[in-house]
């Protein structure tokens, strides 16, 4: 009997959360690092260019995804502020510790249908990569609502949108 694995398929932010999204970041994203894991599209990642980040790495374990990402930034005269990574979330988590990276705004928005969300909330809690003042904006379903505290993160603030929640985490020590 052949078996057929399950096709993984992009859901791109849509506009009205992305829209909210830069509204809740609106005051923060000027010259900020800005870190798009599970970029898909790269829709976020080009928008947080488009609004004035510093610095925007898009993160995608899609090489296709990735590929395309590249041919989107390549129109841009900011393209030089990119950086797209090939990588599973979690190994990225890893590799930026390692490297001493800090990012002042991360989005993830990893599949609705597995426990990712819960993993990576918990690994960038762990590795620090979560600068100080900075803050992580987790997209996630309605029906899978996430932890007030997690790894050294702490929930701030939600927002829903129909079926859609944007949960806003800054590490435990930030007052």
């Amino acid at each position: 009997m052949k078996t057929h694995k399950k096709k993984k398929s992009l859901r791109p932010t849509s506009g009205k959360v992305r829209e909210a999204l830069f509204d809740i970041v609106r005051g923060k994203i000027q010259n900020a690092r800005f870190l798009d894991l599970y970029s898909g599209t790269g829709a976020v990642g080009i928008e947080a260019l488009n609004e004035g980040a510093g610095e925007v790495f898009f993160v995608d374990e899609s090489r296709g995804n990735g590929m395309k990402i590249c041919e989107r930034i390549k129109k841009y005269r900011d393209s030089h502020k990119t950086t797209v990574m090939t990588k599973k979330a979690i190994s990225f988590i890893h590799w930026a510790a390692l490297q001493e990276l800090s990012f002042d705004i991360i989005f993830l928005d990893p599949p609705y249908h597995t426990d990712e969300i819960m993993d990576a909330l918990a690994a960038i809690g762990a590795s620090r990569i979560l600068s100080r003042e900075g803050i992580a904006v987790a997209e996630h379903f309605t029906k899978k609502p996430l932890p007030d505290t997690l790894e050294g993160l702490r929930k701030v603030k939600e927002y829903c949108y129909g079926d859609t929640v944007l949960s806003l985490f800054q590490t435990a020590e930030h007052r």
